[in-house]
């Protein structure tokens, strides 16, 4: 079997390694093989975050519309419903940011909602 030397591609591997985890604490950033678990752990906990996102997110926007929805006498589960009834499709991304920032808006979904379920 033939010799193989890797000295260029060994260390351009470690370079980048230690490039990715500049920043990370003590040893983590400077000894490779410290450096290259972390950065194993870190990549692992970025993906797992990205998708806890969509889901933060999701709850933060019901969160937000079940307020704005008790406010005018009505439950999240009921104001949905009532959308849905009345052929009215908002995203809650866009549901909870009229309930935050436009109440006039958010009012005149309520009280649609109420006339489609009232039907």
């Amino acid at each position: 079997m033939p010799r193989v030397k890797r000295g260029i591609r060994r260390r351009a591997a470690r370079r980048r390694v230690l490039k990715l985890t500049s920043g990370f604490f003590l040893t983590k950033s400077k000894l490779y093989r410290a450096a290259q678990e972390a950065l194993e752990k870190a990549l692992r906990y970025g993906y797992v975050g990205r998708r806890q996102k969509k889901r933060d997110f999701r709850s933060l926007w019901i969160v937000r519309i079940g307020a704005g929805c008790r406010v005018h006498g009505l439950s999240y589960s009921r104001f949905m419903h009532g959308l849905k009834s009345a052929g009215i499709e908002l995203n809650r991304k866009v549901l909870a940011d009229l309930a935050a920032r436009d109440e006039a808006a958010f009012r005149s979904l309520v009280d649609k909602a109420k006339a489609a379920l009232n039907k």
